[in-house]
């Protein structure tokens, strides 16, 4: 079959299950440090609260800030070399972090090292799971598309999840910093897998325009309505992410890890069994509800302190915030018009990136300022706008 054609002869989950593995991949190292690098930058290092957010959230900086570039390169070039080179910052990112780890003696050098590879991860991120989606798209057909966006969720936080678990285990080899040069390890040796099958794997060429492409900023400016909701709903996960293992550490309770584990393993599930009600009942009604489960979850963090608690709270988040990046997606990306996919994912993914960016630290500054409960009930509360915004998005669209 020549490059370029969309692949028809294996049902849609058949197509979509390679390329989706290198996501998974990506997410997986993703996930690795996610519950150590925090305490690290805490403990090892001796940063502040301040800090320990800034070097989670860095990744998520980048990965805004090369949105642009991870459309435009697909929509020009095709994903499948935009996919491997995004796996391969992901072979530099993790060799980074075996260097932070060596040089955890020496805090500049250490610190240094760590935010460059929080850098190259994000870059790595934005270029391979865009890449995927549209790889997949191109596969799979674009009728397809809400499942793949799903399945790419699925194996995102079902990375992250599993990422987590293993890298809170293997954090204890060596203690604080022997753990990390572990993580670097593994973190390095993931990617370079990754790489060697996606360039085993057929390509598809891009898709030729025949009118200009749209620039970068009309296609942001058209799903900038749902990415707003989308931002909304993401200063959630972010406070699951950049925080949650600092307050169960403030707290003295165990087990942070696995709150992340559970959140990820929730998130998947609901994403598998519920995707289908996107086509059935409409994006925008699936997000309202999703938005006002996640908003329950954030409350119950804040207002239950228990490690049983929070953990309960963090698998309500994740339900919630499971489905609100599909749910708003589809509705998004069909804005832009197939030729323009790449650009459309990738402008709609930086409102994610921007809001889980902005939440380390400005949430560290909460922390540091009133404590976790008030974090809690900050995130519910700008969750609670995700909804409102949502429902002036469906009085539009009747209108």
């Amino acid at each position: 079959m020549a490059a370029g054609q969309d692949v028809v002869l294996r049902s849609p989950i058949g197509r979509i299950l390679p390329v989706v593995s290198l996501n998974l991949i990506i997410y997986i190292v993703i996930g690795l440090p996610m519950a150590v690098i925090p305490l690290f930058v805490h403990s090892v290092l001796h940063c502040n609260t301040v800090i320990a957010g800034f070097a989670v959230s860095l990744q998520y900086f980048a990965t805004f800030a090369s949105r642009a570039s991870a459309g435009r390169r697909i929509d020009t070039q095709g994903p499948k070399p935009v996919a491997v080179a995004g796996l391969a910052l992901g072979i530099g990112s993790g060799a980074l972090l075996l260097v932070s780890g060596l040089s955890a003696g020496f805090i500049p050098l250490s610190l240094i090292c760590l935010f460059t590879s929080r850098l190259a991860l994000g870059w790595a991120e934005s270029w391979a799971s865009t890449a995927a989606i549209v790889w997949n798209i191109r596969r799979a057909g674009a009728a397809n598309t809400a499942q793949v966006i799903s399945w790419n969720g699925i194996t995102s936080y079902g990375g992250i999840a599993l990422g987590a678990t293993i890298g809170e285990q293997m954090s204890h080899l060596g203690g604080g910093w022997g753990g990390l040069v572990t993580l670097g390890i593994v973190s390095t040796i993931l990617p370079a897998i990754g790489t060697v099958l996606a360039s085993s794997y057929p390509a598809v060429a891009p898709i030729k325009h025949d009118a200009p492409a749209m620039s970068f900023g009309k296609v942001f400016r058209l799903v900038l309505p749902h990415g707003c909701a989308l931002a909304a709903g993401s200063v959630g996960f972010g406070a699951i992410s950049s925080c949650l293992a600092l307050y169960f550490s403030a707290e003295h309770w165990p087990d942070a890890a696995q709150a992340l584990a559970v959140f990820g393993m929730v998130f998947v599930i609901v994403r598998f069994v519920f995707a289908r009600q996107i086509g059935r009942i409409g994006g925008t009604n699936v997000a309202i509800i999703s938005l006002a489960v996640e908003t329950l979850g954030l409350l119950i963090l804040a207002f239950l302190p228990s490690a049983e608690a929070a953990t309960l709270g963090a698998a309500v988040t994740g339900a919630g915030f499971s489905l609100v990046f599909p749910a708003l997606g589809v509705l998004a990306v069909d804005r832009a018009g197939a030729e323009n996919r790449g650009a459309a994912l990738g402008a709609f993914s930086v409102f994610l990136d921007l809001a889980i960016g902005i939440s380390g630290p400005l949430l560290g500054l909460v922390i540091h300022a009133s404590g976790y409960m008030a974090l809690f009930i900050f995130t519910a509360c700008i969750t609670f706008l995700g909804i409102v915004q949502v429902m002036r998005l469906r009085r539009v669209a009747k209108a």
